[in-house]
């Protein structure tokens, strides 16, 4: 792999990761004016508003995880996905013509359900390469998640200087050209002797559970990612407001901010995830890049200087090292009749934490800087984040070798 070309439903599913992080990072500087502009509120309550509609976007997508899994397990994984790319560019379509704060939750619950294809992309690498060449692959998703974290947040920092709808429309046509390409280059990956019939007892989180945690060493890596998944959603659940209110910064501002996040994360992925891995395998990768960006956390928690920040963007570009490693870790344990469900399980475990991140990190940020709070701690969210990434190193501490020899796990 190394040597050769990336096969074409590789290339489809990195554009995809591309265009989906575009996608998403271009809405990001200007959901925080939307919400106020639509629901008429201030900034402490816009950020409760902002964390209801993140939980409405996780719930649904933690519910339809293993659905989009199964489905592409049973069909295959081309359908699935070009499916969901067209949902993409109808919702993110309707929501740049919101007219109040229930339409936005309604394009929410939408997104979380074509959001919900992590599974059957990253099925897409399990079932043309092998075990080894996984973690370097997903490093890659990881990578084009960076690169689209560059242009998305710049771009739409700048088109919301001039309409705070304008992002959504970028999006969605982002979305429908990712489709069109779609059509005539993804391939299917999924043999038809691999293909096995759907079960709703196994397409739901609950069945999810019950099938995969059967396979040996899974359930400590899904804590692992369930605890770090919480951890590193503190900037798409905050980072715009805390900024705001933090720095006073403008919607190019934020932009130009995730920007620098995102080239700092995609040069390290490119550059250096390789080499990293390659020697000191997944686990010990992945303990390195949870260890900086904990604290990169603290850091931010306790900066009150716009340009201080600036400077600490680029040492946290580390954690871009984490999921690709977990992703890989947990791939291992699935052969190739249930990658789609183990991959659409570990969408589920993400989603868990995008769950429950906005039901803490919002609420706390908006006490905290509201009239009621007993002192203004713009960094409190921070605070909460970097806990949930020293709890998933202990437990990364703490999991015991794995069962099958396996060099590039790191015991």
């Amino acid at each position: 792999m190394n040597r050769t070309p990336l096969p074409p439903a590789i290339k489809f599913v990195l554009a995809t990761m591309l265009v989906n992080s575009i996608g998403f990072g271009i809405i990001i500087p200007s959901f925080p004016q939307l919400i106020m502009s639509l629901g008429h509120v201030s900034l402490s309550r816009a950020i409760a508003i902002g964390g209801w509609l993140s939980l409405t976007y996780a719930l649904f997508q933690f519910l339809f995880g293993p659905v989009m899994g199964n489905l592409s397990d049973r069909f295959g994984r081309r359908p699935v996905l070009l499916g969901s790319l067209f949902g993409f560019a109808v919702d993110f379509l309707v929501m740049a013509f919101a007219p109040n704060l229930a339409w936005l939750f309604a394009t929410r619950m939408l997104t979380g359900i074509f959001g919900a294809t992590n599974g059957p992309s990253q099925s897409v690498i399990a079932d043309v390469t092998g075990p080894d060449d996984r973690s370097r692959l997903f490093g890659y998703i990881s990578a084009a998640f960076g690169v689209g974290f560059v242009a998305g947040p710049a771009l739409g920092g700048l088109l919301a200087e001039f309409d705070p709808r304008l992002p959504f429309y970028a999006a969605s046509a982002l979305a429908a050209a990712n489709f069109l390409y779609g059509v005539f280059a993804l391939p299917e990956t999924l043999a038809k002797e691999h293909r096995r019939p759907f079960d709703w007892k196994r397409a739901n989180p609950v069945g999810a559970l019950l099938t995969v945690r059967k396979l040996p060493g899974l359930l400590p890596i899904s804590g692992v990612y369930l605890a770090w998944q919480l951890a590193s959603l503190i900037y798409p659940m905050t980072w715009s407001y805390f900024t705001i209110g933090r720095y006073g910064w403008s919607n190019a501002m934020i932009g130009l901010s995730l920007a620098l996040m995102g080239v700092s994360m995609a040069v390290t992925q490119i550059l250096f995830s390789a080499r990293i891995i390659a020697r000191f395998g997944e686990r010990r990768t992945a303990t390195i890049g949870m260890l900086g960006g904990a604290l990169g956390m603290i850091a931010f928690a306790v900066t009150t200087n716009g340009w201080l920040a600036f400077a600490i963007m680029p040492l946290i570009a580390v954690q871009s090292l984490v999921h690709p490693c977990l992703t890989a870790m947990m791939s291992r344990r699935a052969d190739a009749t249930n990658q789609g469900e183990v991959q659409g399980f570990a969408s589920s475990v993400m989603a868990v934490g995008s769950v429950i991140a906005p039901t803490l990190f919002n609420p706390a940020l908006s006490w905290f800087t509201g009239p009621g709070a007993p002192f203004q701690f713009y960094g409190i969210a921070f605070v909460i984040a970097a806990t949930f990434a020293l709890v998933g190193l202990a437990i990364l501490f703490a999991m015991a070798p794995a069962q099958r020899p396996d060099p590039a796990i790191g015991g």
